[in-house]
């Protein structure tokens, strides 16, 4: 497998595992403090979805700073890369996300 696919694999299941096991630790904590914890697991897997995909391709700023200095640079390869790393690890978080939605029974809006 191509370093490009492996890397994209791995952001997309590092933040659904993010997502994921966030919302499965939220939901025994509300267990704990007497809350509702379907609700509180949906609550934690809208929340997180940002810092998993923050996570998921190694911090904030760095991918940002990759993106910016190859686009103006006009290598645009490692920019749309980095991008696809991104979109990998967004579809990742939101796959979780709905995976906590489905299994908690939560309808949408």
């Amino acid at each position: 497998m191509s370093t490009f696919l492996t890397k994209a694999v791995m952001d997309f299941f590092i933040a659904f595992g993010i997502v994921l096991g966030g919302a499965l630790v939220g939901g025994i904590g509300a267990v704990v403090s007497l809350q509702p914890p379907t609700q509180t697991m949906l609550d934690v897997a809208d929340r997180i979805k940002i810092w998993a995909l923050a996570a998921a391709v190694g911090g904030t700023i760095d991918p940002m700073r990759v993106i910016e200095s190859n686009f103006f640079d006009g290598n645009l390869s490692p920019a749309i890369k980095q991008i696809l790393y991104l979109l990998f690890a967004f579809l990742g978080a939101h796959m979780g996300s709905e995976l906590v939605r489905w299994v908690c029974g939560g309808n949408r809006g």
